[in-house]
């Protein structure tokens, strides 16, 4: 009976996820935006309640990740094609192509590596780099050019990057380096100062942008 309420938490990722689609073909980019969003409270309540109940299971890692598929790969590149993508024709069409794949090899890797990569995220996190993307529709910005084509291509790639993210709980993983997380922090305000609704874009763009400068400084042998 126990491993109904973690297993329902991530059955209602995956219901968020499908509602966040449907409202995105309905026109409604903001409530489908924080649908992204909630399916990301969902996702990080049913873990937390499988370990509290100790009912962890292969079956339930199997279903988490089948349905962040759907919630933060499939929705967001959606939602992204019919907000701006598809103004772009082909280049639209395969940057969201893009995206979602590159959110099922983040996860199948997740899932070979559990044993192997601990104390931080190879790569950006599906729901972070989901949410990024969404949350920026919802800030209901349109750039010029090729901007925002570049830019669900660049998060598709940070997914499948060997860039480590720290996960803020593990032990003995990668370190938080003072000056990326200044940095971070720095740019999420200036973002939250600058735009309207920006509250929600601005931590998960900040953590994108952390990743990279924490693991670059890593490797320059910077503290």
């Amino acid at each position: 009976m126990r491993s109904l309420i973690p297993n329902a938490l991530t059955a209602l990722n995956l219901v968020l996820g499908v509602f966040a689609i449907i409202t995105t073909f309905h026109g409604d980019y903001f409530t489908a935006s924080l649908l992204v969003f909630s399916a990301m409270i969902a996702d990080g309540l049913d873990g937390r309640v499988a370990r509290a109940f100790g009912v962890s299971s292969d079956f339930g890692k199997e279903l988490d990740s089948l349905c962040d598929l759907v919630s933060f790969g499939v929705a967001p590149a959606f939602l992204a094609y019919v907000f701006l993508l598809k103004d772009f024709g082909w280049t639209g069409a395969v940057s969201a192509a893009a995206f979602a794949t590159c959110g099922a090899l983040r996860l199948a890797r997740f899932n070979v590596n559990t044993g192997k990569v601990k104390g931080y995220f190879m790569g950006l996190p599906i729901p972070a780099s989901g949410c990024v993307v969404a949350t920026f529709v919802m800030l209901g910005v349109k750039p010029g050019g090729y901007l925002f084509p570049l830019m669900v291509a660049i998060f598709a790639y940070l997914m499948v990057s060997t860039i480590r993210y720290p996960d803020f709980k593990g032990k003995g993983g990668e370190p938080v380096r003072v000056i990326p997380a200044v940095v971070s922090l720095a740019i999420a305000g200036y973002i939250i100062l600058t735009y309207n609704n920006a509250y929600l874009f601005a931590p998960f763009f900040a953590y994108a942008v952390f990743g990279i400068l924490n693991t670059a400084f890593g490797l320059l042998g910077s503290k």
